[in-house]
Formats: C-alpha cells, structure tokens, sequence
C-alpha cells in the first residue's frame, strides 16, 4: 500500500497493493492494522454504497454536530471526489484537494473529520462505496455549496450536465456554514 499526502494535512490518498493475474486480481481495501501504520486509526460504524449516472453531483456533505470521516473507493465506473477543510483553526480552511478515483486506478481517499465530502460521477453506472467512522444523522447534514467561489473548486465540468438533488442546490455558502473549531 502506497500513501500520498494532499496539499491539505489529512486528506490522503490511498494506491491499494493488487494482485492480479489472468483471473483477475485482488486487493485489501481495510486492513485495520496496515491503516493505522499510516496514521488511519479509525473504527468504521457505517458503509455506503451509491450508484450514480455521469454528470451526479453529491455534496458537499458534512455533519456538524457529529462529524464523519471516511474512506472512499470506486468499484465500477469513475468519480471526481473532493474534501474542503471546514476547520477554523487550520492553515488551509476553506480549501479543497481533489482526486480521480476510478475503478481502473482503484485508489481510495481517507477524508477525516472536520471535512466536506462531494464528488462528480465521471462515468455512468458509477459504484461508490464508502466507509464512515461515524453513524449518519440526518439533524446534522449540511450542504456546503458545490460551486461557491469563495472556494473556487476546479470540477471537470467540460462536457457534463451536472446533476444535482435538491438539497445540493441549496447548499450554503463557505462564510454562512457553522464549521468546526
């Protein structure tokens, strides 16, 4: 297992060793052990999975009170998936680090707490799976807006109608969002 740091300090980005042959191959996507040699030492209480069509845009999430962190892969298809730092007390609040996950590269990427979490479906019949650290609580969700220019994210938006839910298009601004201190 290889990790790389992002510009933002916890974020990481994760390359899996795969075994293949001329079966297939494999993978560990958890090894609880080897994470924490990696300074991920997390107990997972919750997992995910998403199918989204080219052009979804989920997020960008965050639970405060009650945050999560989680540990995000691709298993069919192809995402853009971001992380913007919510905590006042850093360096690098409000910014964002961003990675294409897909399931050719089979990268993951570890977005602690104190993050908001989106992504961009790159390619239909997208499966995103994800595991969190902390159980879902829909009295804690907020919305960060996905295109606020206080952040500036630089989503590949080229050739893609953007698909978002209600909830997303009323995402809030950076300035009028309670983050973490």
């Amino acid at each position: 297992m290889r990790v790389l740091p992002t510009p933002i300090e916890g974020p990481l980005i994760i390359e899996p060793q795969v075994f293949g042959d001329d079966r297939g191959f494999f993978l560990e996507s958890w090894n609880a052990d080897r994470f924490a040699e990696c300074g991920i030492e997390t107990m997972f209480v919750q997992d995910n999975h998403s199918r989204s069509q080219k052009g979804v845009l989920r997020g960008l999430h965050f639970q405060n009170p009650g945050p999560q962190g989680k540990l995000v892969r691709v298993v069919s298809g192809a995402v853009f998936d971001v992380a913007v730092d919510l905590r006042r007390s850093s360096a690098t609040f409000g910014k964002w680090t961003g990675v294409e996950l897909s399931a050719e590269n089979k990268r993951m990427f570890w977005v602690p707490q104190g993050f908001a979490h989106g992504f961009l479906t790159l390619e239909d019949d997208t499966d995103f799976l994800y595991k969190c650290d902390a159980a879902y609580a829909p009295a804690n969700e907020h919305s960060l807006a996905w295109d606020d220019p206080a952040i500036g994210i630089d989503w590949p938006t080229s050739g893609i109608e953007v698909q978002l839910s209600a909830k997303d298009r009323d995402g809030r601004s950076l300035s009028e969002v309670e983050a973490f201190a």
